[in-house]
Parts: structure tokens; C-alpha cells; sequence
């Protein structure tokens, strides 16, 4: 696709040009695990499935496009992307990582990159002097996710890379929330880009992928090395589901900033609240930030009730809205972190960044605002006056 094409045109026509053959506006899906060669020491560009495949080519190329990266690397899940990155690294290295962190990424580095002797700080990612302290000799890379799930908070991505190319490490940046609708890491600085593809990419809560971002040759052919051993890569089948999930990116992305911005201001006033975290709103601390680096807004954020005991009756009575993990689909989905997508991060953690008991994070999705309004409105009256009518009588 030409580059005059803005993103919304781009990503309508993700693998309508694949096939000129037949001039299909669908990439075909190649099932096929193995390939003929024509002669000896000859190829026809595919082997073997798991080192390439005609249908997850076309959903690399694409994405490269999108993010503005030098390749990309399509794999089983936003976690397998993750093992595969972290795989670049060694015993004896170090890590800095963003201290609000999804569960998954903190269980991967504790859990599993521990045990092969690569350790990580997690720090303020938005905060030189927090950056400069926890560098070390055998410190290789930055890890950032911004906005941060689940309290949105922002990093300025453009300083960090900045900062790192000066100390020779590697920049990695998670995009997940964001996509490359709204935000694109690579033009600022990022050497790797992540995503949950399953998230906002896919959009309909009906496949599970993961991708990969790379800029620089040597990078992209070190990571190629890694997507092919390590193995964990993308069916043709689900390939072609995250591209047809893909076409729409741009009208859902659109949506869900709308309605969860809309939400985001309704809870403010509500009495029931007690803070709402939302980079679009103004008095987010991250907000200027937000605005230089992005051109919008995630679906997704976070809020607090005033009185725990208002989560179980808020859970209970949401109808439209599910009560489930995971984000970045069509319907709306609330979680609480806590006790589902951060349970592995320690509590006293947990409590110092502030995910707390009295967190829910809203995955808002694209049905309309009024009802999701009032769904939202509903549980909580429901929940306060339950807690009132438990309260004791003086």
C-alpha cells in the first residue's frame, strides 16, 4: 500500500493486493505446513510453516507498515511475543521496567527470566532521576508500557529512547492499549514494538496473537532467528483473523476513545467515585504528554470506588457490561485487577502503585454511550444503597 494512503485507508486494505492471480480482496489462508522447492538449494521464499507462511507474511508486512518498523513477527499470543523479545537477552543482564505493569509481563520476568539470571527494576519510566538510578553495567534495555495497565500512567516515549540510545541500550515499548492507529513508538525512538494483538488489533475477542515490531536490520535478523526457534508462531488461520479484525481498527479505535472519554466524565461526578484514571482527561498527569506523543486515546481505563465493598454489588448488577478480563474488544468488559489480571504482582506492590481493593478497570467498547451510561449508573446506585442498608444503625 502506497504511503500516500492515510491509516484509516491503510488498514482497510490490509491483504487486499495479495493475490493477483485471482484479485481476491482477501489474502487467501495457506494451510500448507511444507513447500516444494524447485531445485536443489533453491526456494520459492517459504520452506517450512513455522519459518514462514504465505498467509502470516501478509499480516507482517502489514503491521511493519503500520508501525513504521523494519519487520514483524507474528506469534501465538501477546505472551509468546513477549518470551520471544526477552529472549534476546542473557544470564547476568538487567532490565528497567515500568513499575505499573500488566500481571502477565511481571509473572514472565519474575517467574521465568529470573530462573535464567535476567533480573529487572521497575521504576517510573516518566522519571529521569528514577531511570539513571536503576541503570547498571549490565543493564540492556528499557521496558515501557504507556498508558500503563491499569492506571494509565503515561511515559514520555521520545525522552526515554532518547536517553537510552545515549547509554547504548535497546528501547521496548509496549503498545497493546494504544495501536498504531493512535500511537507509533518506532518514529519516536522505540528499537521494539509489542502488542497484545488480541486486543484492540483482533477487537472482537476471537482470536489470540501476538506481534512483534522491529527497527534496524541486525535487530530484525537476530529476532527472525528467535521467532523461528523459539517456535511460538501465528496459525494462517488466525493470521487471517487478526487482519480481518484489523480492517476496522480505525472506526472501533474512534468509538471506544468517544465512549470511554464520555464515561470517563460521567464517573467524576458520580458520588460513588473516588478518582478516575484517564490520560484524555485533563487533570490526568500524563495528559500533555499524551497529547504530544499521541493522537488520541485507548478505550480502556481505570477508576476507584470510595468503599470497597462497593466492587462485589458493582460486579453483581452490570448487565450490558460483562464481568470479565481481558480488553479491547467490542463489548465492554470490566475486571478487577486486583484479584484477576495482577494477582501475581506481590500486594505490597501493588498497593504502592496503587492497585488496590478499591480499583475496577473498564475495557469500554463500541455499544452506545447512553446505555453503557446507564448499565454503569444502575450498578453503582445498586452498590451504594446495598453498603447503606448493611451500615449499622446508630
Amino acid at each position: 500500500m502506497e504511503e500516500k494512503f492515510r491509516i484509516e485507508s491503510r488498514l482497510a486494505q490490509i491483504g487486499s493486493m495479495e493475490d493477483p492471480a485471482t484479485g481476491a480482496v482477501n489474502a487467501p489462508i495457506y494451510h500448507s505446513t511444507a513447500y516444494r522447492h524447485p531445485r536443489l538449494r533453491q526456494s520459492t521464499g517459504f520452506d517450512y510453516i513455522r519459518t514462514k507462511n504465505p498467509t502470516r507474511s501478509v499480516l507482517e508486512r502489514s503491521a511493519a507498515e503500520l508501525e513504521g518498523a523494519d519487520a514483524a513477527f507474528a506469534c501465538s499470543s501477546g505472551m509468546a511475543a513477549l518470551q520471544t523479545i526477552f529472549a534476546l537477552f542473557s544470564q547476568g543482564d538487567h532490565l528497567i521496567v515500568s513499575l505499573d505493569l500488566y500481571g502477565g509481563t511481571y509473572r514472565m520476568l519474575e517467574r521465568i527470566m529470573k530462573r535464567f539470571g535476567v533480573a529487572a527494576s521497575y521504576v517510573d519510566t516518566n522519571n529521569p532521576d528514577e531511570l539513571e538510578a536503576a541503570r547498571r553495567e549490565n543493564t540492556k534495555a528499557v521496558f515501557i508500557e504507556t498508558p500503563t495497565n491499569p492506571l494509565m500512567m503515561i511515559t514520555d516515549i521520545e525522552a526515554v529512547c532518547t536517553w537510552a540510545k545515549q547509554h547504548g541500550l535497546l528501547t521496548i515499548v509496549d503498545n497493546t492499549l494504544m495501536t498504531p492507529f493512535f500511537q507509533r513508538p518506532i518514529e519516536l525512538g522505540a528499537d521494539i514494538v509489542t502488542h497484545s494483538a488480541t486486543k484492540y488489533l483482533g477487537g472482537h475477542n476471537d482470536v489470540l496473537a501476538g506481534l512483534i515490531l522491529t527497527k534496524g536490520q541486525a535487530l530484525s535478523e537476530e529476532m527472525a532467528v528467535l521467532h523461528n526457534s523459539i517456535g511460538a508462531v501465528l496459525s494462517p488461520a488466525d493470521s487471517y483473523q487478526l487482519m480481518r479484525g484489523m480492517k476496522t481498527l480505525a472506526l472501533r479505535m474512534e468509538r471506544h476513545e468517544f465512549n470511554s472519554l464520555a464515561i470517563a466524565r460521567f464517573l467524576q461526578s458520580h458520588e460513588a467515585i473516588a478518582e478516575v484514571f484517564h490520560p484524555g482527561l485533563p487533570e490526568h498527569p500524563g495528559h500533555e504528554i499524551q497529547k504530544r506523543q499521541a493522537s488520541g486515546n485507548t478505550g480502556i481505563f481505570s477508576f476507584k470506588v470510595k468503599d470497597a465493598r462497593y466492587v462485589e454489588p458493582v460486579l453483581r448488577h452490570i448487565r450490558l457490561i460483562a464481568f470479565a478480563e481481558s480488553l479491547g474488544g467490542v463489548e465492554s468488559l470490566m475486571t478487577y485487577p486486583a484479584v484477576q489480571t495482577h494477582a501475581d504482582i506481590p500486594a505490597e506492590i501493588r498497593d504502592a502503585v496503587g492497585v488496590d481493593d478499591r480499583l475496577l478497570r473498564f475495557s469500554v467498547g463500541i455499544e452506545h454511550i447512553d446505555d453503557l451510561i446507564a448499565d454503569l449508573s444502575r450498578a453503582l446506585d445498586a452498590a451504594r444503597a446495598e453498603v447503606e442498608a448493611q451500615a449499622p444503625t446508630l
